[in-house]
């Protein structure tokens, strides 16, 4: 190749990068959780903004406020549909208000493990989830992980189904949570995860469910005695992005947007599988932690089967029948 075509080429190759740098502008974005800032959910959202922020050369800055700094989790739902939060991340159960779709992760003892539940939320289904997002305001950036819930409560620990009955439970303010524990004999109670610490400790509530990272880093084991495994429900924890953010921007700062969430996911998950065997070992030391047993456990699943039946009728039948057949493929590839 002569010198005229040597330059020619390495000027071509310069001009989509400058055109690429055009097309990343200054901004300065919010991404709103309740979790605290050395939760798994915190400490990914932290990573995507530094990669988010190493990608667009400095140009995309993205400021995490945690521990419901902005508001409780509704609040940041409302803020990002309007616009004033750029991102946020909350239980799948929450979405359900928007679209019932989102219930179908919200079924109990849905997975065996969290392989199943990442290969689902990966998959199609989880795709035809967040595809329903931008007609509320919303845009999907992949299901992140909060792990299996587990119950805690002050009276004493759940063995078998038969403890449950009359413990009064907060829970999520999703219809399916009400009818599970319902279902189980407690007395479940609606209310915002940044109004639980204080209910537990007034004893307004017995109790209540989540992952043992949740457990741990919201210091429940000050107001709460007992910590029983009952891994009754996977929470997947969708990131959204505000889409009036998102339409003002670039194909170019779509890309990174997207790109750094991919990798924070991937990230966010690991830490959050690694943290979850620390923190039951923490709080044995700190609360009676008990198992239940496998003969415990499939009769707590034959118990609220009618809730599944129920909320399956809510949820697209096809996307039951795709989520029972991809789970169904994956067991019988084990």
């Amino acid at each position: 190749m002569n010198a005229a075509g040597t330059a020619l080429l390495a000027l071509s190759a310069v001009v989509p990068l400058q055109a690429q740098a055009q097309d990343i502008k200054e901004r300065n974005l919010k991404f709103a959780l309740s979790l605290a800032k050395d939760h798994p959910l915190g400490v990914g959202a932290q990573k995507f903004a530094d990669l988010v922020s190493a990608r667009s050369g400095g140009k995309i800055k993205i400021t995490v406020y945690p521990a419901a700094m902005l508001g409780s989790d509704p609040q940041n739902l409302s803020a990002a549909r309007g616009g004033t939060v750029d991102f946020t991340t909350m239980a799948t159960g929450l979405f359900v208000g928007l679209h019932k779709d989102f219930m179908l992760f919200d079924f109990p003892f849905l997975f065996n493990d969290a392989q199943e539940a990442y290969a689902l939320a990966d998959g199609p289904v989880g795709r035809k989830l967040q595809d329903k997002l931008p007609e509320y305001g919303l845009v999907g950036l992949g299901l992140w992980d909060l792990g299996f819930r587990n119950m805690t409560n002050s009276k004493r620990p759940i063995e078998k189904y038969e403890d449950l009955a009359g413990l009064k439970l907060r829970v999520l303010s999703s219809p399916i949570y009400i009818d599970l524990f319902n279902t189980l004999g407690a007395n479940p109670v609606p209310m915002t995860f940044g109004e639980l610490y204080m209910a537990l400790e007034s004893k307004t509530v017995d109790g209540q469910d989540n992952p043992v990272g949740v457990i741990e880093n919201a210091k429940f084991a000050e107001v709460q005695k007992y910590l029983s495994l009952t891994r009754h429900v996977y929470t997947a924890m969708p990131v959204v992005m505000s889409k009036k953010t998102w339409d003002g921007m670039s194909a170019a700062e779509h890309k990174i947007i997207s790109e750094a969430a991919r990798e924070a996911m991937l990230e966010q998950r690991k830490i959050s599988q690694s943290k979850e065997l620390q923190s039951i070992g923490q709080l044995k030391a700190k609360m009676q932690v008990n198992e239940v047993s496998p003969g415990e456990i499939a009769r707590l699943r034959d118990k609220v089967k009618p809730v599944v039946d129920k909320y399956s009728k809510e949820v697209s039948e096809a996307l039951v029948a795709e989520a029972n057949a991809e789970l169904a493929k994956m067991r019988g590839a084990k």
